[in-house]
């Protein structure tokens, strides 16, 4: 889906930027909501809400209620004691009677904002456990202040969890070399090894199989009596109780379903969360796939894999939105084109779809982001992700363009351009043409990106292993950056100049050889998926533009800017980068796969990373940003019928927060 998105949807991350203190637009709305560690939280608008029937309003409305129930899952998956940490620092935060100017409270305070944001103790980009900075005398102290019911039964755990830095020290572990299930946090394995749950599903699949389903999509895997056994996600298994709740908004949801066919695969969804079945999920998936009339959609389940070690179990989440009519005939444009674009990819033939299906694109506005897609949230979708699906029944393909607007807004005057934007034309070219340019690659990249290409046949769609993920999403980038330059764009009026492509290929570039790494701290390497995709590219373009100094760093008053000097060649080598991505994915060559990523998408030069470090620093700008949610509330006449769904921007992310875990905590501790 979406996150972005993740295998088969993406979250594409724009540049990082952030934003003047409480960025307001001209209707004095107010973008950011606060700001802490590496951190912005900003608000988005939901505009044209007011516009849907009172119908469409409700069937949101439910759905909206249906995604926030869900929220435990989340917590639970990326922790095994993340609930229980969270109740703890909630309590001590509600509790509170010392000084809140002290050094240790303010550092706790930090800390709950930050588990809050990651949905649970590790950082969502990262993966590093956050490290207190409070004393551990501090919260034993604070414990002891609770009421006896508010006091944890584990305490000595949690504390171990929190202060000892070699507990859990990693959520999901890519190091090449590791048992990857052994080193990494996430509660979705227990008392297995990455060798068993491989050789697990090697037994289980069937490469024969033509229409497989999701292995290991929703569920946990465990040894019971020296044997690997799956654990489903479903009503009566692990989880029943948040999913009994999403199942019954989802039923109400259902009874404002704008077609029967939207009704068919809301009630397909609910059948799949009652039973667990995979080949049920499939139904689910082309049952959505097909419906295209509908103005309001929404994603709910376990959809992204990249919280899995293994990249099979999905992480759940949930997105509702509703169709920005405007602003969808560029993307409509797009997806009644695609065989155009297959037929014209820089791919052996041989990879490429001899017929494209069923590709449909929109862009949308955001009415609701749950799971994971919040607080940090992808800006693109593209699902489902089963790769025969797409090919047998087609996508859905989504740009989020009321989000991206409020990442736009809130970087107005931040600096950045003039740090690191090597010359005043450049900065023009991007002020003139990066939204435009970012939307078109976030477009190209869901709707066709990741709907190009084929798997020969007998190919497993996870032979790629733990690097599918990164691999997967340089392959959609790759498409995309490929087609920003092409006449075509030009031709199908989406872009008016045919110099603007240049705008996100500075862009690409400068964040993937520079920008992106003061996400990283000191003497790490890059280990999430969408940098190493960034990073991937970048690199392996500037090596092999470098006889021809297609690109090059350059020193300027002691700073190192990046320099295109020949856009048309970067164009080729992006081409020949796909191609080679392609065959890769489309034969299933994992070897030569992660030689790509080792070689080109991992190791941080450690001279350009503390420059980039040291002027960020300057800027003060940071360098992740999420989002607080509008609040959704029902109005009613004096005989208590509805008569709107009303929405409001007022909350805050504290309160937020404290109002999800009151009204949403659905599972047992």
């Amino acid at each position: 889906m979406l996150k972005t998105i993740k295998t088969a949807g993406v979250a594409l991350l724009t540049l990082a930027t952030s934003s003047q203190a409480m960025a307001k637009d001209n209707d004095n709305f107010q973008y950011v909501v606060d700001r802490f560690a590496d951190i912005e939280v900003l608000r988005y608008k939901v505009p044209a809400f007011e516009d849907l029937s009172l119908r469409q309003k409700l069937l949101i409305y439910h759905l909206t209620e249906a995604a926030l129930a869900g929220r435990d899952i989340l917590w639970d998956q990326n922790g095994k004691d993340n609930l229980a940490l969270r109740d703890l620092m909630e309590n001590i935060y509600i509790n509170y009677k010392g000084d809140k100017n002290s050094a240790d409270y303010k550092a706790f305070e930090k800390y709950l904002k930050q588990i809050w944001f990651a949905n649970g103790i590790h950082h969502h980009y990262s993966m590093d456990k956050f490290v207190p900075e409070f004393s551990r005398e501090f919260l034993t102290s604070q414990i002891a202040l609770l009421p006896a019911e508010a006091r944890p039964v584990n305490q000595d755990t949690l504390l171990t969890l929190i202060f000892d830095p070699s507990v859990k020290p990693k959520k999901v572990n890519q190091a090449e070399g590791h048992d990857l299930i052994l080193t990494s946090a996430t509660n979705i394995y227990e008392g297995v090894t990455q060798p068993e749950v491989e050789a697990y599903y090697a037994a289980l699949k069937d490469t024969t199989d033509l229409t497989p389903i999701s292995y290991g999509l929703n569920t946990r895997k465990v040894k019971v009596d020296g044997k690997v056994v799956e654990q489903p996600y479903k009503v009566g298994g692990l989880y029943t109780q948040a999913i009994e709740r999403i199942v019954k908004e989802l039923t109400l949801a259902a009874g404002y379903a704008e077609n029967p066919a939207q009704k068919a695969y809301i009630d397909k969804l609910i059948e799949f969360y009652n039973t667990g079945d995979l080949k049920t999920f499939d139904d689910y998936s082309i049952l959505w796939a097909e419906e295209t009339t509908s103005q309001v959609d929404f994603i709910n389940g376990f959809i992204e894999s990249y919280d899995d070690p293994l990249g099979m179990t999905g992480s759940w989440e949930s997105i509702v939105n509703f169709k920005n009519n405007e602003a969808s005939a560029r993307t409509e444009t797009l997806s009644g084109n695609a065989q155009w674009f297959e037929d014209h990819s820089p791919v052996n033939p041989a990879f490429r779809k001899d017929k494209v299906k069923g590709v449909s694109a929109k862009v949308i506005t955001a009415a609701i982001l749950a799971g994971d897609s919040y607080p940090s949230t992808p800006i693109g979708i593209n699902l489902p992700n089963a790769n025969w699906i797409r090919a047998a029944h087609g996508s859905k393909s989504v740009t989020l363009e009321n989000i991206t607007m409020a990442y736009d807004e809130a970087s107005h005057g931040n600096g950045f351009n003039e740090e690191f934007v090597i010359d005043a034309p450049t900065r023009k070219l991007l002020d003139d043409y990066l939204f435009i340019t970012d939307n078109l690659h976030t477009d190209l990249h869901e709707c066709l990106g990741h709907g190009s290409g084929r798997l020969l046949p007998g190919v497993d769609q996870d032979a790629l292993k733990a690097h599918g993920s990164t691999l997967e999403e340089a392959r959609a980038d790759l498409f995309a950056l490929y087609y920003l330059a092409d006449p075509k764009l030009i031709e199908l009026s989406l872009l008016d100049n045919p110099e603007a492509y240049k705008a996100e290929y500075y862009k690409y570039m400068l964040n993937g050889l520079m920008t992106q790494l003061m996400r990283i701290e000191p003497g790490k390497d890059v280990e999430e998926a969408h940098m190493r995709n960034r990073k991937l590219i970048a690199e392996w373009a500037y090596e092999h533009g470098k006889a021809d100094n297609v690109v090059e760093y350059v020193k300027k008053d002691g700073k190192t800017y990046i320099k295109i000097n020949d856009y048309p060649a970067l164009r080729n080598l992006f081409g020949q980068l796909l191609g080679e991505i392609q065959r890769i994915k489309s034969e299933g060559d994992y070897e030569a796969g992660r030689d790509l990523v080792e070689k080109y998408a991992v190791k941080v030069d450690p001279a350009i990373h503390k420059e980039v470090l040291d002027r960020y620093a300057h800027l003060s700008i940071a360098p992740y940003k999420g989002f607080v949610n509008p609040v959704y509330s029902l109005v009613k006449d004096d005989k208590g019928n509805v008569t709107d769904v009303v929405v409001d921007y007022s909350e805050s992310y504290i309160p937020q927060m404290l109002r999800y875990s009151r009204d949403y905590s659905t599972l047992p501790r």
